[in-house]
């Protein structure tokens, strides 16, 4: 089963063709909107990080960014620096130029201020553009496609409908030889059990665990009775929508990552291994925009992100498929939704069936065809994780 793709210098694959404009620090955000405002295909990826930190937070922001430069939906690159940040503009641009993909550099300070930074970042990206817009999509086999999969704004009906077809499309993507990325680890206390079960051998299991257990030990420390009012794992959409208690939210969130055996625990934004495809799960909990924005790092170039209250969310240069179980959800907010699952809980669709569907549509927006988030130009899920401390695992 093939798509038809852009085939990058590293010999990875892109669904889209962007030109990313990407400030090593945030002090350059205003200057990089500027620019990608004034260059068709243009991204901004704006953040608030860069400066001031230390150790691993410092780390994860470097990890993260050389990433977003690097993911294979991502065309070229033009690094945007102050000059004085903590996290050195070049050492984005070296690694970013590994990838083989075309990249240029200016900071703020040696240009001379923001406007003239503004004119020659336009004039760099505009160029970068123009030897971009004649090139052809290529054949590429379904086994070089890997989706993150993720839900937001949870309610009654995402575990009863829309994530087990999540689910199933993921079951046959990893089938064709694809890959999926399940993640947002808070989120999945209660099903390690069944997770662990899943792995391809003790080591993974193992992994398996040990996420998971961390995750219940950070948020055991942070119970402080001081703030026991904001101890809640569920929101109060949650509340609302029928979903009691964060176990009952798990047990119906790991049905995005159907029933395929568990390949491996990946550290945020770093790629599986060369030749690694299956079912990963990404070592990381937080909200919506930190965990797509780590499974985007690991090489994700779709997302299927379900909700059952609704929610705008998209990511600057990666498409995000929305999709629900709720009916009237659908139709109230339509205009933010390409999917609805509402039919199975209504008896008149089966999971598999609708599985197969979204699968179908998964490869179409793999094509080309562009998803509710893109046509609005929402990018709210580009968010730069934070850590304190050390990681020694990552």
């Amino acid at each position: 089963m093939k798509f038809m793709g852009y085939r990058r210098a590293n010999g990875t694959v892109g669904i889209r063709n962007h030109i990313a404009i990407i400030p090593s620090v945030f002090c350059a955000n205003n200057v990089v909107e500027h620019i990608a405002r004034q260059v068709k295909g243009a991204v901004a990826l704006r953040h608030p990080v860069g400066c001031s930190q230390v150790g691993f937070d410092l780390e994860l922001t470097a990890r993260t960014l050389i990433a977003m430069g690097r993911h294979p939906n991502i065309a070229a690159v033009v690094v945007v620096g102050l000059g004085c940040e903590r996290f050195k503009p070049t050492e984005l641009y070296e690694e970013v130029k590994k990838s083989g993909k075309p990249v240029e550099m200016i900071v703020i300070q040696e240009e001379g201020g923001s406007s003239k930074t503004i004119t020659k970042g336009v004039k760099i990206a505009n160029q970068f553009a123009q030897q971009e817009v004649n090139r052809p999509r290529v054949e590429c086999d379904l086994s070089e496609l890997t989706i993150a999969v993720k839900c937001g704004g949870t309610d009654a009906t995402s575990g009863l409908a829309a994530n087990p077809v999540v689910g199933a499309m993921s079951d046959l993507l990893v089938s064709a030889g694809g890959s999926t990325i399940l993640s947002e680890l808070n989120e999945l206390i209660g099903t390690e059990d069944m997770l662990a079960a899943r792995a391809i051998n003790k080591e993974v299991s193992d992994k398996v665990y040990a996420a998971i257990f961390a995750v219940e030990d950070k948020l055991r420390s942070g119970c402080d009775d001081r703030y026991v009012g904001r101890n809640e794992l569920i929101s109060p959409g949650n509340y609302d929508g029928g979903v009691s208690n964060i176990v009952e939210k798990a047990l119906g969130g790991v049905y995005k990552g159907g029933s395929a055996p568990v390949t491996d625990v990946l550290e945020y934004a770093i790629p599986p291994q060369p030749g690694q495809k299956g079912l990963f799960l990404m070592n990381y909990e937080s909200h919506d925009g930190e965990v797509v924005t780590g499974m985007i790092g690991c090489g994700a170039q779709i997302v299927a992100f379900t909700s059952g209250r609704g929610t705008p969310a998209g990511f600057p240069f990666a498409p995000v498929i929305k999709l629900t179980g709720n009916n009237f959800m659908f139709e109230k907010m339509k205009e933010n939704f390409d999917f609805n699952t509402g039919d199975i809980i209504n008896g008149e669709a089966t999971i598999k069936d609708k599985g197969k569907e979204l699968f179908d549509m998964v490869v179409d927006v793999a094509n080309g065809q562009q998803t509710a988030a893109e046509l609005l130009e929402s990018y709210e899920l580009f968010c730069v994780a934070r850590a304190m401390g050390s990681n020694p695992n990552a």
